[in-house]
């Protein structure tokens, strides 16, 4: 069995396939995008560069000699390639482990193609089981946890150290557990309709297209209807 650096490893290859030459690319978030970057940096004087969703992303692609743009300078992306906390068999996501969940959903918007790469402990039958990240306002806090309790969710500040963590957007996350998304559409639209939630990590109106999935047998590819 492959470890899972090895499985992360695999995915991040694989989806050079998707890389359209001579475009610019969207870049996610995360150790197992990491690998994608690494994989990238092979083959970047065919691109133009990329647009990224976080600034660790973007200090990597740097090191890696690959331009990176502003997403406003940049209309469409053909393609955008990012990991998942969860992903289930229609192609919904929980995004925001990394807390870039707000910068990946604007870059997801703006790409043509998701392709969503994960190791095989990432696909779940029912969204949920990993807490869900929640970027908020800070002032909005208490209201928001209540509003999640009333659900049936334990909602919880996520801290780096003794303080609040705190996004590229200079916000924080509350990651939510005990909630079972059955719908995932009318989850995220409901979530995001409360006042102080920048985004809710529940990627259903930009879900992916395409899954590469690692598994001990190789790559799974996992494709998907739009939403």
């Amino acid at each position: 069995m492959p470890s899972q650096d090895e499985l992360k490893t695999m995915v991040g290859q694989a989806a050079l396939h998707y890389v359209v030459p001579g475009e610019i690319v969207g870049v996610g978030t995360g150790s197992t995008v990491n690998k994608f970057i690494d994989a990238l940096a092979g083959i970047k004087d065919s691109i133009r560069g990329a647009v990224s969703s976080s600034q660790a992303s973007t200090e990597r692609l740097r090191a890696a000699g690959i331009a990176v743009f502003d997403s406003n300078a940049v209309e469409t992306l053909s393609v955008y390639v990012d990991g998942a906390d969860e992903i289930d068999a229609h192609g919904y996501m929980i995004k925001g482990g990394g807390a870039a969940l707000t910068r990946e959903k604007i870059v997801a918007a703006q790409s043509r193609r998701f392709v969503c790469i994960a190791d095989e402990s990432k696909l779940v039958h029912t969204l949920g089981a990993f807490a869900l990240p929640v970027e908020i306002i800070p002032m909005a806090g208490a209201r928001i946890m209540r509003q999640f309790a009333a659900l049936g969710g334990t909602a919880r500040v996520r801290m780096a150290g003794d303080q609040p963590l705190l996004t590229d957007n200079g916000q924080q996350v509350l990651d939510v557990s005990g909630l079972r998304i059955d719908d995932p559409l009318a989850f995220e639209s409901r979530v995001n309709q409360w006042p102080g939630v920048v985004t809710v990590g529940v990627f259903a109106h930009q879900k992916a297209q395409v899954c590469l999935l690692g598994t001990a047998a190789g790559v799974t590819t996992m494709e998907f209807d739009a939403a």
